[in-house]
C-alpha cells in the first residue's frame, strides 16, 4: 500500500484497518519483466491486423496466447498463477507487481472506453491476457460494455456515487456479477494509472480468514437459499426492480465455502438473513487487504473466495485520472456454450424486455417487493 491510508470507515463511523496487500506480492524482476514485454510484442505482432472494437473476441487468438505464455513466459509467473488457480490463498487474492505495460501511455478515456486503435495498448492487452489464459478460459458479458474482452475501469462525470467501476465514491465489498448465471471465477485488474492523489485503494477479503469468526448458526443461515441480488445498472440500465435469486451467500465445503455475497445490492426477507449478512460483513471488514494499483501493478481476485471494494477518490477528468483495466475468466468456458457464439468469448445478454414489457432471462428475477 502506497498511500499511507490504513483503515476504511464503514457506515456507521467504524474505522476497519487493511493490511498492505503489496508484503505478500510477487513482484517480477526486471529480467522477468522483459521476457513478459517479449511474449506481449511478439503476440501483437502476429496479430496486428486485428481491427478495433471487438477485436480479441477470438478462440484462436486465445489458443496462441495460452501456448506462448506457457512455452516463453517467466516461469515463476506461471508457476505462482497455476498455483493460485488451484489453490487459491486465504486473503482470495493475488497481487503481481512490475508487469511490462505500454510507454507512453494514452491520456485517461472520458467516454469509459478506450476506442483508438487497440495496439496502442498492445503491450498491456497481450499481458492481462496472457495472464488471464493460465488462470482460466477469458470471458466477457454482451451485457456489460458491449462484451469487451478487456474492459476500461475509469470514473466518468456524473456517475462519482454509482457504485459501479465507473463511479469514484467508496465501492462496497462484493462478489462480481453475483447475480449472474456464469459469474467469472477471477477477475484481474491491470493498473495502468493510479488517481492522482493515490487515495484508490483496491480492497479484497477472503472467506478462508473470514470463516472462524462466524459461529454455526450464522453459517448455517448463510448457507440457506435466502438471499437475493440486484442486476447492476450496466445490465440493466436504470431499472433498480430486478433481483436475481434465492441463492445462498456459502455453498459447497463447509470447511472451505464458496462466498457469494454483495453487501450494497444483497437483501434478504428473513430477518435471519440480515442479521447473518451484517455478521459476515463484519468479519470480512477485519480481514481487508489493500493496494493502490500503480503503473504495472495486476491484482487477481478470486470471485469465489473474496470480495473486493475500492476507497473513494476525487476525480479530475484531465485525462491523468485512475485507469485500470478489467478481465474476466472462468475455469470452463464450455459451460456457456448454448450462450455464446461460435468461437465467441462473450455471453449473450441475460435477459431482454420482449414486446409484452415482460423480462425474461437465465436466472430467476425477483421484481420490487424484495425489501431493502
Amino acid at each position: 500500500m502506497t498511500s499511507g491510508l490504513a483503515s476504511v470507515t464503514d457506515a456507521d463511523g467504524r474505522a476497519w484497518p487493511v493490511r498492505p496487500a503489496a508484503d505478500a506480492a510477487l513482484t517480477l524482476g526486471d529480467d522477468e519483466r522483459e521476457c513478459l514485454r517479449e511474449v506481449a510484442l511478439d503476440l501483437a505482432t502476429r496479430h496486428a491486423d486485428r481491427p478495433t472494437g471487438l477485436h480479441l473476441d477470438d478462440g484462436d487468438l486465445m489458443v496462441d496466447i495460452k501456448l506462448r505464455m506457457l512455452r516463453g513466459g517467466p516461469e515463476r509467473l506461471v508457476q505462482a498463477l497455476t498455483e493460485f488457480r488451484y489453490r487459491s490463498n486465504a486473503d482470495g487474492a493475488l497481487l503481481i507487481r512490475n508487469l511490462p505495460i505500454d510507454d507512453p501511455l494514452p491520456l485517461t478515456p472520458h467516454g469509459g472506453n478506450f476506442d483508438d486503435d487497440w495496439q496502442g495498448l498492445r503491450v498491456s492487452s497481450m499481458v492481462q491476457l496472457a495472464v488471464m489464459n493460465i488462470l482460466g478460459d477469458i470471458i466477457s458479458y454482451a451485457d456489460e460494455k458491449a462484451g469487451r474482452i478487456i474492459q476500461d475501469v475509469v470514473p466518468m462525470p456524473g456517475a462519482e456515487k454509482r457504485q459501479e467501476n465507473s463511479g469514484s465514491c467508496f465501492l462496497e465489498l462484493h462478489t462480481e456479477d453475483g447475480f449472474h448465471p456464469q459469474r467469472p471465477r477471477f477477475i484481474s485488474l491491470l493498473g495502468l494509472r493510479p488517481d492522482q492523489e493515490r487515495t484508490a485503494l483496491t480492497l479484497a477479503s477472503g472467506i478462508g480468514r473470514s470463516l472462524a469468526a462466524l459461529d454455526g448458526g450464522t453459517r448455517t443461515v448463510l448457507s440457506r437459499p435466502l438471499f437475493h441480488i440486484r442486476l447492476a445498472s450496466s445490465f440493466v440500465g436504470d431499472r433498480e426492480d430486478l433481483y436475481a435469486g434465492p441463492v445462498p451467500v456459502l455453498s459447497g465445503s463447509p470447511t472451505d465455502p464458496d462466498l457469494c455475497v454483495d453487501f450494497h445490492a444483497m437483501v434478504s426477507e428473513d430477518p435471519e438473513g440480515r442479521r447473518a449478512l451484517a455478521s459476515l460483513q463484519r468479519a470480512l471488514l477485519t480481514h481487508l487487504v489493500g493496494h493502490v494499483l500503480e503503473s504495472g501493478d495486476l491484482l487477481i481476485v478470486d470471485n469465489d473466495k473474496a470480495v473486493h471494494g475500492r476507497t473513494g477518490f476525487t476525480a479530475q477528468y484531465d485525462g491523468h485520472d485512475r485507469w485500470l483495466r478489467r478481465t474476466f475468466a472462468v475455469p470452463d468456458l464450455r459451460r456457456s456454450t448454448a450462450d455464446r457464439l461460435p468461437r465467441s468469448h462473450v455471453h449473450r445478454p441475460i435477459f431482454r424486455t420482449d414486446p409484452d414489457g415482460l423480462v425474461t432471462a437465465g436466472h430467476p428475477l425477483r421484481g420490487p417487493s424484495v425489501p431493502e
